[in-house]
């Protein structure tokens, strides 16, 4: 999960110096008065989303399978605990009525 957010951290701060780029030498518009910091952000946001989207594909169903495995691994430990409890307090109950 750490690879994917750092590759799609990468794709944005990319799209970032493109479109700063892009402002500063007057291709892309300027935002108005003190928002062109802002409007450099959204637009890279807005941009790099879709690329993430498709260039990503791979990387995300990678981290989602582990993210299931591991989900899956903890729903089976807290089974075994709760059969453990049951065995244990079925014991415990056996042993008091018989004596």
């Amino acid at each position: 999960m750490l690879r994917y957010t750092l590759m799609r951290l990468g794709i944005f701060v990319g799209c970032l110096v493109v479109v700063w780029g892009l402002v500063y030498s007057g291709v892309a518009p300027r935002g108005l008065g003190d928002s062109n910091g802002m409007w450099i952000v959204l637009l890279s946001l807005v941009i790099s989303a879709p690329i993430s989207f498709v260039v990503l594909r791979k990387e995300r169903d990678r981290a989602s399978i582990q993210v299931a495995e591991r989900v899956d691994r903890m729903k089976s430990n807290l089974e075994a605990n709760r059969n453990q409890e049951d065995v244990a307090d079925d014991a415990a109950r056996a042993q008091g009525q018989t004596s």
